[in-house]
């Protein structure tokens, strides 16, 4: 043993420089413990989860805003009133949006030792350097111990943690492991010829953004020779390979795409496709290049195993181990159809009783060749949480006529009318006869410009156009005009597009051309969700909160750009004409500047190899198709080194096409949670992917350009799901503080306009609380609103080392309001929740008794009163109850 190494074994682990802009060094580098009260084996409490309405309802509440901490404790002792006993002593809460951080100390995560990975008496010992180890969490030593036993073994396998969990690290410090490094600067086994000598090298393929990530990965955790197969030294790199003088080659997708044939002919020892859903797609030109690769050890790295479809599954396992998973025709038979229809609303008995089956059969199979952990299981203790609010804001009445001209012209009608008989008297169809074409159309004649008689495809060509104008339609009426950067003859044809489903109102939007002025295009009076994110923002800023605005439109972003500048924010960007060196000295400057207060990122741009902790505030200005891309936005600052409590907005244009974006996204994430987990979901829909007999109202062409001004499509699924389920829900979840109480509150049956008792009132459902939360949601230009993990049932999880299951109500009670909980009483070691309910009942008469009004007269009140005029009352009852504690 070396002196130096001799002399690090008598230090205690440190930990780096926190200066460090690296992703994950910044994210290991200061790797936590949990302080002496907390017990590791046991997840704490989820942190306090406000409502919506609460958060909006605090827009026009001027005592909202920061406060000292002395008046911040007086109004959090009024606001508890509701929430205790009144012989009870107050728990004390932190405000809104201001999560107390001394529940955690970070400290160094290990000794160091290193981490054995082969079995007792195995030689060579195979094991992690004590360098790394040291630095890894727990949950990445279980993850280096899982690629190990695959690697062993001869087999692959996918590391499909979630976003954020440190994939990256797990692969290095395995990698160090097999590779025999011992964390000595430039000693590396393999070159010198010793026992790892004969080793093959490591290919790395991976997207282009986070190509320089892993090389600094690699040189801030081992001591690999790395070289980058990308850009114009291909050659020279290669030559290198030839020569043994490489050990690790990282390239990136495209790379490979159009090389792979070259670097198929390199025998690899293992190879890594970082955000391996990419594989998902079998009839691309990616997987048939990675199908060439010549080793059995194949590994996958993903946080979104399955995107969009069951087969995603078959093709990224059938490429990491051949035949896993049996055939492409039995596993659609065996487990692609009986989950896809058992998941039915109205699937028969037999039908789910099959698909519970199937799914338990493919999940044991799966966790062969799978390690998939969540935030939830892993680090829930050391971060503060996140709520994913799904927002639906009116549309503009200009932004409303203007959608229903475009559902009326030829191009959708035709669509919509296609299995109609043909009006020339034939038997067949209009698809099939006269009306398979559209020239009197203004999308139809320019895509067939040089084809007068169409193409094989028409008119289901016409489909993904009118599809991106409905959605550009639904975020910000400038985006369907003629763009200047666009050729001549496309810009002639949106121009005669936007004069169309303009109509008469062509003069409020200041014509067809796009609009120069400054304040026109800032303007929030005709975009419907530029006008909530008004009123948010201006709430969020007050309050020191740090914003993520992601869209992935770029002129979407070039408004709201002027938006951000009126409003006079302090802000940053990011999108695809970032020049990539560029972009991590802006993330670095985001996370440390406090005068930065948004971020406008691309979500296609800013989706991977980001880290925006500093950020608490995020919002998904419009959805994507793919749930994958919002949710991997949303981890951009949902990661380790959160200090925050991260509040998502997801803001969709109600009674538009994204109603449906987003119920097809509910959609995908239930069938990747039943497929990849093994979950049990809430079955909402009637709708069956590919499957023509059962379209329902998700699939198919008409429900695409279905008109939803009309009616609440969402809410109404959920609505007709509460009602079902009414009957088994289990009314003990009475925990609201007033301010909640107040919103929310309406009794569910009342037989007169008369004073009923409170033993009469009965909970709200969430459709009854959303329904008494329309006056503050009415005046942001909100439709409806809810939690997006509160319609996406997560099933049964992890809580630690002890109860491996959590029952549906558990998990809602752990997203639900917490702020002024008390605490109920108990018999026998159990919650007595007739005896809570009962107390609640007593304490909201009282309040409505203070007031001179019957309990329906004060829930009318409560549903009308500003929170100024609401906090008055709470002010009054507490002087009150302080000079006759018996009133």
């Amino acid at each position: 043993m070396s002196l130096n190494r001799f002399k690090e074994t008598l230090k205690p682990c440190k930990n780096l420089s926190s200066s460090s802009s690296s992703t994950s060094v910044s994210y290991f580098s200061q790797t936590s413990s949990i302080s002496n009260q907390f017990d590791p084996t046991v997840n704490t409490r989820k942190p306090p989860k406000s409502s919506l309405s609460q958060q909006l309802s605090r827009l026009q509440d001027p005592l909202s805003l920061p406060q000292s901490q002395s008046q911040r404790q007086e109004k959090e002792s009024q606001v508890e009133i509701e929430a205790k006993d009144e012989d009870e002593e107050e728990d004390k809460q932190e405000g809104f949006g201001r999560p107390r951080l001394d529940h955690f100390q970070f400290d160094h995560t290990g000794p160091y030792e290193p981490l054995v990975l082969s079995s007792p008496g195995e030689i060579p010992v195979i094991q992690v350097p004590a360098s790394i180890n040291c630095r890894l969490l727990e949950h990445q030593r279980e993850g280096v111990k899982f690629l190990y036993n695959l690697y062993k073994n001869y087999h692959g396998g996918v590391l499909g943690d979630d976003m954020g969990l440190g994939k990256t690290i797990q692969t290095i410090a395995f990698l160090s492991a097999v590779f025999g490094k011992d964390g000595e600067l430039g000693d590396s086994a393999s070159l010198k010829g010793g026992q790892f000598g004969k080793k093959g090298p490591v290919l790395i393929v991976c997207p282009t953004s986070v190509i320089h990530n892993w090389e600094k990965e690699f040189s801030n955790w081992a001591t690999f020779s790395v070289s980058v197969y990308h850009g114009a030294n291909r050659d020279l790199i290669m030559e290198k390979l030839e020569a043994h003088g490489v050990e690790i080659l990282v390239t990136s997708f495209d790379t490979y795409r159009i090389h792979g044939s070259i670097l198929s002919e390199v025998q690899w020892d293992v190879v890594i496709v970082d955000e391996a859903h990419r594989l998902k797609n079998e009839k691309s030109k990616l997987y048939g290049a990675c199908l060439e690769i010549k080793t059995q050890k194949r590994y996958g790295l993903t946080g979104t195993i399955m995107q969009n479809k069951i087969m995603e599954l078959f093709n990224l396992f059938d490429w990491v181990i051949p035949g896993c998973l049996g055939t492409r025709e039995h596993f659609r038979e065996f487990y692609d159809e009986p989950l896809k229809h058992g998941q039915r609303s109205t699937a028969p008995e037999k039908f789910v009783r099959v698909a519970d089956e199937r799914k338990q059969h493919l999940v044991s199979v799966l966790r062969k060749y799978l390690l998939r952990r969540t935030k939830e299981e892993t680090i829930s203790h050391l971060m503060m949480g996140k709520e994913d609010n799904v927002v639906f804001c009116a549309m503009s009445e200009l932004q409303k006529r203007v959608y229903q001209r475009m559902l009326h012209l030829p191009e959708i009608q035709c669509l919509i009318n296609k299995d109609l008989p043909c009006s020339c008297g034939s038997p067949l169809k209009q698809v099939e006869c006269c009306k398979r074409t559209v020239p009197n159309g203004i999308i139809w004649p320019y895509l067939h410009r040089d084809n007068p008689n169409g193409c094989d495809s028409c008119p289901f060509c016409l489909v993904l156009p009118c599809l991106v104008k409905l959605q550009q339609i639904s975020n910000h009426l400038e985006l369907i005009k003629p763009n200047p950067r666009d050729d001549p003859d496309k810009q002639k044809k949106d121009a005669e597009f936007a004069s169309a489903v303009f109509g008469s109102d062509i003069d409020l939007v200041g014509g067809y051309t796009q609009n120069e002025s400054f304040m026109g295009l800032s303007d929030v009076k005709h975009c419907g969700k530029m006008r909530a994110l008004e009123k948010l923002m201006l709430s969020w800023v007050l309050r020191g909160d740090k914003i993520l605005l992601f869209s992935y439109s770029v002129r979407m972003l070039d408004i709201l750009e002027k938006f951000i500048i009126r409003k006079g924010y302090c802000f940053s960007r990011l999108d695809g004409s970032t020049p990539t060196g560029l972009r991590q000295s802006l993330v670095d400057d985001f996370n440390s500047s406090p005068s930065k207060q948004v971020f406008l990122i691309s979500t296609r741009a800013g989706g991977l190899g980001l880290n925006l902790v500093s950020a608490n505030r995020v919002v998904i200005f419009d959805p994507n198709w793919n749930p994958a891309q919002d949710l991997q936005a949303q981890d951009r600052s949902f990661r380790f080194g959160q200090k925050r409590h991260v509040v998502v907005f997801r803001l969709l244009a109600a009674g538009s096409l994204e109603e449906l974006i987003y119920s097809r996204q509910v959609y995908k994430q239930q069938l990747s949670n039943i497929a990849v987990s093994g979950k049990m979901e809430k079955r909402y829909f009637e709708g069956v992917q590919d499957c023509k007999e059962f379209q329902g109202e998700l699939f198919g062409i008409c429900n695409l350009f279905r008109d939803l001004s009309d009616k609440l499509f969402t809410s109404e699924i959920i609505e007709l799901h509460e009602k079902q389920g009414q009957e088994n829900e289990h009314h003990q979840n009475a925990k609201q503080d007033l301010t909640d109480l107040g919103m929310y509150f309406v009794p569910s049956k009342i037989a007169t306009e008369t004073t009923v008792s409170a033993s009469e009132t009965s909970k709200p459902s969430k459709v009854e609380r959303n329904q008494a939360a329309k006056p503050v949601l009415e005046e942001m230009g909100i439709v409806y609103a809810h939690r997006n993990e509160d319609i996406v049932n997560f099933g049964h999880g992890l809580q630690g080392k002890k109860d491996l299951s959590m029952s549906q109500e558990t998990l809602r009670q752990t997203y639900s309001p917490t702020v002024g909980r008390r605490k109920t009483d108990t018999i026998d070691g159990k919650e007595n929740t007739g005896s809570t309910k009962m107390q609640k009942k007593g304490q909201y008469s009282r309040l409505a008794q203070f007031m001179g009004m019957g309990e329906v007269e004060f829930s009318k009140w409560l549903l009308s009163a500003t929170p100024l005029e609401r906090e008055k009352v709470l002010r009054g009852y507490k002087r009150r109850k302080e000079k006759m504690p018996d009133g």
